[in-house]
């Protein structure tokens, strides 16, 4: 899609950057996915990069949509603001080892682009600082850095870009030329790249990112690198031109013809497929129903790295552990001794109190608990490389068996989510102000490991993130119908009805019809005063809400929730569902069990806990 040449680096041309880097990624995942071969030959590079850039392209949008709802501003964001929105999204969103390393690319970047918060725009001599810090403090995160990698193709673009004059385009262009002489040398500085005939996979969707940046610039993208592995010989010849490799197209096409399916209140779409994907899922048994279903996922996915022995060919670390990490830089400083001490692969990156944390390890707790030493760790992902797995067997291990059938939810509390992954499902975490974008719901997909996936967003706001992710399922040969739940308890009830032995049509209809016939309710405080259905609403506030419009403002929340479920139950209901945020009140579920008990007979209650999950309170009726 064209678009409007930049003059210079300004929040317009972050957006811009971002928007095309992820077309660019979508365009090469799959080629760069099949050349992953160091260490681990996972063939997940591109996916997680593409992952990365897709959460910092969430994070610059919201930038941008914020400004424009603020009547108090005028014009576009500044350059610190986008800047710092995109090193933040990529830094939360960062997937395996190259996502986690783009990441702390574009955290250089910002440092210097958002120096003088003042600032409107920066020029070319502008840009190439951000390359020179990007690179460096790309490098600096590695714990022991090796040559051939993302990092080299990162220190070449850094270096080109020094010895350009001109303005931003100039310098793009120069960076891009750079990496891709870098890239296709490659092969000649690690053997196992040479002999598998390819070049760095870290490193080429790097290129792909910096061709992003010279088409923001000036219009027009580079010549295309050309396919993915190089020829014999031909590695370090710069010239671009590699003679294997995968297709050239990208993306597989995404064209829906979603069935209609009856649900009270509700739509879906069901699409027909499969797919072959690292990790496994396993039977379990369900929490929330008294019958048995389909299994908890491995979580996890695996990347190439950039540091690390040059192979494990011999064998390597069972485990790679990933989480994001609130710390201290001195809390920070020791737990890199710690990890480094466990295992390899290691890549910290981040700042401000803020990291994301990579390393393989053979004690996948002890990296754990380095962690909760060290501050508070979250979105923990723990994935088991498993006896005669890629790490012991060059990727020679037979695919696993795929389940037939699995549910994959969106939920907003830890505890929600312990709920939903003992009932069978894969659980989403998704944090208030945190929502998972269309690439997380696709990767769940891929980790339930089924031919066959219901799908929960379980928030009316994220339909369409979840009809996207769908999309890209159905394209990639899964079946998945999407049941558009507008609530974690009206996602409790449709699991609560899942049969996974029964034909999937049958299966999908009977949970479209348990989700339609809950009521879901929501008792939350006011951050800010605002209109409602209900009158106009103050900061502080305690709000309840009825099918997702505000029915209730009162300023006690004990009041508030008995009067929600009051309103909910006159409606009729056999089954009160009631989960309690971590900053309810203490004796709220035993007043409302209470209220349930002495006033409507042959009403069972039934109450979860479910952590930090935005609201003090959801109530379902069903």
């Amino acid at each position: 899609m064209a678009h409007v040449p930049q003059t210079f680096f300004d929040a317009l041309a972050v957006r811009t950057w971002c928007g095309l880097a992820l077309e660019s990624l979508g365009r090469a995942r799959e080629e760069i996915d099949a050349i992953n071969v160091y260490p681990v030959a996972d063939g997940d590079t591109g996916t997680n990069l593409y992952l990365t850039v897709e959460s910092a392209v969430a994070a610059v949008e919201a930038v941008f949509a914020g400004h424009a709802v603020d009547s108090a501003r005028t014009g576009s964001p500044s350059l610190a603001d986008a800047v710092r929105a995109m090193a933040h999204g990529a830094l939360i969103g960062a997937r395996g080892n190259s996502g986690t390393i783009l990441a702390q690319l574009l955290r250089g970047m910002a440092q210097v682009l958002a120096a003088d918060g003042e600032t409107a725009h920066t020029d070319g001599p502008g840009l190439r600082l951000a390359l020179r810090r990007a690179a460096d403090s790309a490098r600096e995160a590695v714990a022991h850095p090796v040559e051939g990698t993302v990092l080299s193709v990162a220190s070449a673009a850094a270096d080109a870009a020094g010895g350009a004059e001109g303005d931003c385009g100039t310098v793009a262009r120069a960076a891009y030329e750079g990496a891709r002489a870098a890239l296709a040398a490659t092969p000649g500085q690690l053997a196992v790249l040479e002999r598998a005939g390819v070049v760095d996979a870290g490193g080429r969707g790097l290129v792909a990112v910096l061709a992003a940046l010279v088409e923001t610039f000036t219009g027009e993208a580079p010549r295309a690198v050309g396919s993915l592995a190089t020829a014999s010989g031909s590695g370090g010849s710069g010239s671009g031109t590699y003679a294997r490799g995968g297709r050239g197209t990208g993306m597989p096409p995404m064209d829906l013809e979603p069935g209609a399916f009856p649900g009270p209140d509700l739509e879906w779409g069901a699409f027909p497929g499969s797919d072959e994907h690292l990790a496994s899922h396993v039977p379990g048994q369900a929490a929330t129903a008294a019958h048995a279903r389909g299994g908890s996922a491995v979580p996890g996915d695996l990347d190439d790295c950039a540091d690390g022995p040059a192979g494990h060919g011999g064998g390597g670390p069972a485990f790679e552990v990933i989480y994001l990490l609130e710390a201290d830089d001195a809390a920070v400083a020791r737990l890199r001794a710690r990890l480094d001490a466990l295992g390899d692969s290691l890549v910290v990156v981040g700042g401000d109190g803020l990291w994301n944390v990579h390393v393989h390890v053979d004690d996948a707790g002890a990296a754990v608990e380095a962690g909760v030493e060290a501050g508070r760790p979250y979105r923990i992902r723990i994935t088991h490389f498993g006896l005669g797995d890629v790490h012991t067997t060059g990727g020679e291990r037979p695919p696993r068996e795929r389940v037939q059938r699995a549910v994959v939810a969106v939920v907003p509390g830890e505890g929600l989510a312990g709920l939903y992954t003992e009932a069978g499902a894969t659980a989403v975490l998704a944090r208030p102000g945190e929502p998972p974008a269309s690439g997380e719901l696709v990767d769940a997909v891929r980790r339930a490991h089924a031919r066959e996936v219901v799908l929960l967003p379980n928030d009316p706001e994220l339909r369409h993130t979840a009809a996207a992710a769908a999309e890209q399922a159905r394209a990639e040969g899964i079946r998945v119908a999407l049941i558009p739940t507008r609530s974690a308890v009206q996602g409790i009830a449709a699991l609560a009805v899942h049969e996974p032995e029964r034909r999937f049509d049958e299966d999908v209809v009977s949970m479209t019809s348990a989700a339609g016939a809950t009521r879901y309710g929501e008792v939350a405080v006011a951050e800010r005063q605002s209109w409602t259905m209900a009158g106009i609403c103050q900061a502080g506030d305690v709000l309840g809400l009825i099918d997702g419009d505000v029915a209730v403002i009162g300023s006690d929340v004990m009041a508030t929730a008995a009067t929600v479920l009051d309103r909910m139950i006159a409606a009729g209901g056999e089954l009160v569902t009631i989960v309690l945020g971590d900053e309810a009140p203490e004796a709220i579920a035993e007043h409302l069990e209470a209220r349930v008990r002495e006033s409507y007979l042959a009403v069972d209650t039934v109450v979860y806990r479910g952590g930090r999950q935005g609201a003090l309170l959801l109530i379902g009726v069903e």
